[in-house]
């Protein structure tokens, strides 16, 4: 009996022993630096299991032994803590460290920027080109209804749902703006405004020049003079907002609902999405007597509150250009 005792005791000491060594090559493997010399990007699906994803890893070369993987999350009570989405894995990390990092949901965040001045067409191409973007936009947005800026947003993240965010962005923003406005302009509604906006928005690049436009432009609506701004002419012709050709004299005469050469007031939509300057300077114009302006050759503009002096401005940038041919 004392044989079996002694014996029964050794098999457990051993088991015991035995355990004990496992445990502590596990925890040293499982928190060893990782094979990867460099950082990667880890993609984990929705409702993928910690099998399929030890075996990925594994695959890339960011983890030496997917059992281990595998039995490290399952011990540390991390099987069902991993969420999907895509991670960015540090050069060297453990498997301990890519566990937490696949269970934190820091996911990779990745940047759309529109452009001040796009089109709704301009808009659904540089969407389109976005390949972690994730289905179609079947209907282009509302001339003017985003608001131009840089968006984060996940892999995997709809179009429809990106561009649902960038119209309320611009949606409140306007109404923030119609409620500060100064008094007594020319407009009966926002789409008024965001329609002039975007006038001005297509008229200059310079940010300092965005106040002056703008007061021109509502001087010659309080006077009920057309706009005659080139822009509209374009988008008239071609919603993508530009041409592959200059304009002609024959442009300016063919009558479109955005030819403003031809038409009173403004246009019936906006003819691109202006930014938050554009908009500022409409709702809160120079006060100013110009009714015309014309590229003075140099990226600006020069104003004028007569025709005589307009004309002579126009003849100075036309001099400029022709000295530049």
């Amino acid at each position: 009996m004392k044989g079996i005792r002694k014996y029964i005791i050794l098999l457990i000491v051993g088991s015991v022993a035995f355990a004990a060594l496992f445990s502590y090559l596990l925890y040293r493997s499982f928190h060893q630096s990782g094979p990867h010399e460099q950082e990667r990007v880890f993609l984990l699906p929705e409702g993928q299991g910690v099998i399929r994803t030890a075996w990925q890893l594994e695959e890339m070369g960011l983890i030496t032994s997917k059992d281990i993987f595998r039995l490290g999350v399952k011990i540390s009570g991390y099987e069902r803590k991993l969420q999907a989405g895509e991670y960015k894995i540090p050069a060297g990390d453990s498997m301990h460290d890519i566990m937490l990092i696949l269970a934190s949901g820091k996911v990779v965040q990745h940047k759309a920027t529109i452009v001040e001045g796009w089109t709704s067409w301009q808009i659904g191409e540089y969407l389109g080109s976005l390949v972690n973007l994730t289905g179609t936009l079947d209907v282009l947005p509302d001339e003017g209804s985003v608001m131009p800026e840089t968006y984060l947003y996940t892999q995997g993240t709809a179009r429809s749902a990106l561009v649902k965010r960038m119209q309320e962005r611009q949606a409140q923003l306007l109404e923030t703006l119609w409620l500060a406005r100064d008094v007594d302009l020319p407009f009966e509604s926002m789409e008024e405004a965001l329609i002039l906006a975007s006038i001005v928005e297509k008229e200059t690049a310079l940010e300092k020049e965005r106040s002056h436009i703008a007061g021109v432009f509502i001087n010659r609506l309080r006077k009920k003079m057309r706009l005659q701004t080139d822009p509209t002419v374009i988008y008239g012709l071609s919603a993508k907002g530009f041409l592959d050709r200059p304009l002609s004299r024959a442009d300016l005469r063919k009558h479109t609902w955005y030819n403003t050469y031809v038409i009173r007031g403004l246009p019936p939509t906006p003819i691109a999405h202006p930014g938050r300057a554009s908009l500022e300077a409409v709702f809160h114009p120079l006060k100013t007597d110009d009714l015309y302006f014309v590229a003075d050759g140099n990226g600006g503009h020069s104003f004028a509150t007569t025709l005589r002096d307009h004309n002579k401005n126009v003849r100075k940038y036309r001099q400029i250009e022709k000295l530049r041919q």
